[in-house]
């Protein structure tokens, strides 16, 4: 792999765990709002757009080795 497209991989795996940490406190913080009745619909979607970006980070790990 060239350094360039090492350098880039490294920033976009970078800029997507920092957006990862965004994500979860945002969830966190929703579900302290919520209580043992109630989950808002933006509980599951934060979560489902978690699980996107977890997903897509750890694939783009394994291409790089």
């Amino acid at each position: 792999m060239s350094k360039q497209a090492s350098a880039a991989r490294q920033a976009r795996l970078k800029h997507d765990t920092d957006q990862l940490l965004k994500l979860a406190t945002e969830l966190k913080q929703f579900v302290d709002k919520s209580n043992a009745n109630t989950l808002s619909l933006d509980v599951v979607r934060k979560a489902e757009e978690i699980e996107k970006l977890a997903h897509g980070v750890k694939e783009r790990m394994k291409a790089g080795y």
